[in-house]
Formats: structure tokens, C-alpha cells, sequence
């Protein structure tokens, strides 16, 4: 069973941790339609990637008929 042999300070302890913080992504601009999208990732916007049509996109979505 491991046990420390010296108290490890709360100063040496974060300075351990001063790399775990999360890093921001890098949005990319579609080149379609202009939006911010992830990079290698199909637009959530327009449906496109590398200036293809991947996904259709439907524009007329009627919530109050799904709801009857």
C-alpha cells in the first residue's frame, strides 16, 4: 500500500494540476454558409462539409403538429 512519506503542499499540488484546466476549441468558418463550426465536422448550420451537401437540412419543422 503506497504511502507518502511527506505532506505534499497545496502549493506543489495545484502547480501539478496547472495543466489539467480544459483548452477552448477552434471554430472554423463554414464555407458555405458563414457560420462557426467544429473543424472535420459537417456544419450544423447548412449541412455541408468541404463544399458538399451531406445532411439535408428540413427549414419548415411544425412542432404543434408533432405535438397532436
Amino acid at each position: 500500500m503506497a504511502v507518502q512519506q511527506n505532506k505534499v503542499s497545496k502549493s506543489r499540488r495545484n502547480n501539478r494540476r496547472a495543466h489539467d484546466s480544459l483548452v477552448a476549441e477552434n471554430p472554423n468558418e463554414c464555407p458555405n454558409c458563414g457560420e462557426l463550426k467544429r473543424p472535420h465536422h459537417v456544419c450544423a448550420a447548412c449541412g455541408h462539409y468541404a463544399d458538399r451537401e451531406v445532411v439535408t437540412m428540413s427549414d419548415d419543422i411544425d412542432l404543434e403538429d408533432d405535438a397532436a
